[in-house]
């Protein structure tokens, strides 16, 4: 069976997935099914939405098993 790393990156942002964490309350899903959807391969698009929004949903995560931190910008 193949595995997918749980590490998903726009230009703005890592978003992780610990799904050892996950309690299934399905908050992200349901709330944000652009960006979280559970029937499909990545299962997170980041493309989904703007980033503010991942980054609010993702705060909302009862579990903790979303996370998130602002990818460093490049030295000009």
């Amino acid at each position: 069976m193949e595995t997918h790393d749980n590490v998903f990156s726009n230009k703005e942002i890592t978003v992780t997935f610990e799904p050892c964490l996950c309690i299934h309350a399905e908050k992200c899903a349901k709330e944000l099914s652009e960006v979280f959807r559970t029937t499909v391969i990545p299962w997170i698009n980041l493309e989904g939405s703007e980033t503010q929004r991942v980054i609010d949903q993702i705060k909302r995560c009862p579990s903790g098993a979303l996370k998130f931190h602002y990818n460093q910008k490049e030295a000009v």
